[in-house]
Parts: structure tokens; C-alpha cells; sequence
């Protein structure tokens, strides 16, 4: 890859379009690649403790949010209120002795250890900080909406943030939807994927009938380089799959492999590939458009045994005068995914590395992922 300055992200498509200068998406001036870690385990995380289970788009509280009043009637109900549970306590006690004798008390008191699913519901408890919600951001004459949520991200060690496209008929219904989660590349934001035409292209997918209707999360990576690998302290990867479980608790998702699709432009295609690899159990349908496959061979022989039981969709593209992305990379990569049990395709059309491209190839992509999603399937 050449050493090409990045435009500013601000450009749109429109004022780069003709240009030279704009083979723009990536920048490698200020990356490298991170190479694969030794022993690097496929196991997949578990959810950050601090993960809500939260209805559909949770409003606001209506309160200030401050946890912690100190006056004297404060204190005062709050030792009434321990003075209730310790009661409550020594009643439970009781109760175990009426029904169970010495068993039951030795378990209430703590002199034999609580069964496993105890254990859990306890690890699984909410922290006392605040949830992260959804705001509406817009809407359009079809119905759907964009949405966005900032939080306090356990991965990055700060502050992460996405946006959210949610279908037509989103907030009238109770239905449970797929998800594509889309990830943007170097040096550029989330709502790159309004400016190349997301919302209007998933609306009208979806009145067509050409897909079922989705949720597309695009997930806005952490500051500096965003090659969606984890890498000292700030760990993009276990970013994407902290905002993946985020967004079944936050929204009323389907929360199966099959029901999940994860694709990206250039380095969030490197990104998205790579999570699919290392995370074969999450995700069911991968895409690459313009994106990168140094690093992979590794991962996907690893993965050999649960792409072929599991099965996973892949498609992967480039542009035939990309000067950043080598197009030829694209058939034999996917000639390996077949190899492993993938349903693999490939394909280089005409254009350059930028959101022209992205642009023209959109409606199709996007009916990739959307066709996996298909109750048919």
C-alpha cells in the first residue's frame, strides 16, 4: 500500500468526485499492521458486567441522576432500610429451617457455596452508574429513523458512541429484528454510511420486500488509527462485540448468529472480516468492500472446523484502479473462505478506493446481507 495523505473527512463523495485526489478513505502513514498474536484464542468475550437489559429506546430519566443525598432524613431512611433487610434476613433463615432443615440453612448462611446459576444472576447484576440510552437523531418521509448513543466504554477505556438506523414501523410494532453492524474505515465517522446512502437505500430495500426489515448499527471507532484490532490498553475489537451485545439489550434484536451480519469499506472491511474469523459464533454473514486481508490465513485455518458445521456468507470486492487496496486479493481470499466451508463470492468492479464506489455497490450489498436474514434461509 502506498503512503497516500487522507483527505478530510468533512469532503463529501460529491466534491471528490473526478478528482485523483480522491483515493482518500485510508492513510497508511500512520499505521501498521498488527500481526497476529500468539495463541490468540477464538473464545469469545463475555458481556461487560455494566450491559442493561433495556426495552426498545429508553427514555430519559426523568430525574437529575444524582444517586447520593446526604441530609439527615436520608440517613434516617436508609437505616430504617437496613434495619428491613437484616428483619427479612433472619426471616429468610427461618423460613429455610421450616422447609428444609440444616440444608437450607447452611445455603442462607453461606456455609455451603450457592449453586451456579445464583453465581451468575449475582455477576449479572447492574452497576450503579448510568445506562447509556438512545436518542432519535432524524427520521425520513418512509419512516425510519437514525439514532445515536454515547457511553462510557469499558474497552476503550472512554468514551465509544454509535449511530443506528431503525426500519419503518420500528416503534409501532413489537418485533424483533436482525442486525448489521458496520464498521467505517481509516480516519473517517460513523455517519460516513448516511453520506454514501444507507438510510435511503435500506427504506427502499425494505418496502420492496427485498429484505426483511433490519437494524444497521454503525459503530464509530476509537480516536487514532481504526484498524478494529485490539491493541494495548484500547481494544477496538472487543469494542465492536462490547457495542454487539450493548445493542441486544438496548433494542429488540433477534440475538442469534443468524440473525447478525458485519461488513465494512477498506479498513473497517479488514475489521469486519477479521472479527467474523476470530469470532466465528457471533456472526453468520461477513462483507469486505475495498477492504484489506493481510493477516487473516492464520485465523480462518483456525476457524476451519466451525465455518464448516456453522457455515458462514461472505462477499468480498474491490475496485479494478484501486491504488490502495490491491483488487486481486479479493477472488483468492474467497477461494480460501470456500475452501474452509464458507459460501464465499468475490468480485472487482470498475472504480477507485472511495465513496463513489461504495456508493454504486450499496443496494447490493446490502440485499447480501439482507437475503441471510430472510426467514426462507
Amino acid at each position: 500500500m502506498q503512503n497516500l495523505a487522507a483527505t478530510s473527512p468533512g469532503r463529501s463523495m460529491h466534491q471528490m468526485k473526478g478528482a485523483r485526489a480522491h483515493l482518500w478513505l485510508e492513510s497508511s502513514g500512520d499505521w501498521a499492521w498488527p500481526g497476529l498474536r500468539g495463541g490468540e484464542a477464538a473464545a469469545e468475550l463475555q458481556p461487560p458486567p455494566w450491559i442493561p437489559t433495556l426495552p426498545r429506546r429508553a427514555p430519559a430519566p426523568a430525574h437529575g441522576g444524582a444517586e447520593d443525598t446526604t441530609g439527615p432524613s436520608q440517613r434516617a431512611l436508609r437505616r430504617r432500610y437496613g434495619t428491613s433487610l437484616l428483619l427479612a434476613a433472619l426471616a429468610s433463615v427461618c423460613v429455610g429451617l421450616a422447609l428444609d432443615g440444616r440444608a437450607n440453612f447452611e445455603r442462607l448462611a453461606g456455609l455451603r457455596p450457592t449453586p451456579a446459576r445464583s453465581t451468575a444472576a449475582r455477576s449479572l447484576a447492574p452497576p450503579p452508574q448510568s445506562l447509556p440510552t438512545v436518542s432519535p437523531l432524524s427520521h425520513d418521509a418512509a419512516g425510519s429513523s437514525i439514532d445515536s448513543s454515547s457511553y462510557s466504554s469499558v474497552a476503550l477505556h472512554g468514551p465509544g458512541s454509535f449511530l443506528v438506523y431503525l426500519p419503518p414501523g420500528y416503534a409501532s410494532t413489537a418485533a424483533h429484528y436482525p442486525v448489521l453492524y458496520l464498521l467505517h474505515g481509516n480516519h473517517q465517522t460513523a455517519d460516513s454510511f448516511l453520506q454514501i446512502g444507507l438510510q435511503r437505500t435500506l427504506d427502499r430495500l425494505i418496502a420492496a420486500h427485498t429484505i426483511p426489515p433490519t437494524i444497521a448499527v454503525m459503530i464509530q471507532g476509537g480516536p487514532g488509527t481504526n484498524d478494529w484490532r485490539d491493541r494495548g490498553e484500547v481494544g477496538e475489537e472487543a469494542y465492536v462485540l462490547e457495542v454487539q451485545r450493548l445493542i441486544d439489550r438496548l433494542l429488540p434484536t433477534i440475538p442469534t448468529r443468524a440473525a447478525r451480519a458485519i461488513a465494512g469499506y477498506s479498513m473497517g472491511g479488514y475489521g469486519a472480516m477479521h472479527l467474523a474469523l476470530t469470532h466465528p459464533r457471533t456472526f453468520a454473514t461477513v462483507e469486505s468492500w475495498l477492504g484489506f486481508f493481510d493477516g487473516l490465513a492464520a485465523p480462518l485455518r483456525a476457524d476451519h472446523p466451525t465455518i464448516s458445521r456453522l457455515g458462514l456468507r461472505a462477499y468480498l470486492y474491490g475496485a479494478a484502479s484501486d491504488e490502495i487496496a490491491d483488487p486481486a486479493e479479493n477472488a483468492p481470499f474467497a477461494a480460501q473462505l470456500r475452501a474452509a466451508g464458507a459460501d464465499a463470492h468475490s468480485a472487482v468492479y470498475p472504480g477507485e478506493h472511495d465513496f463513489e464506489t461504495l456508493e454504486a455497490h450499496l443496494e447490493h450489498m446490502l440485499a447480501f446481507a439482507g437475503h441471510a436474514f430472510s426467514p426462507a434461509r
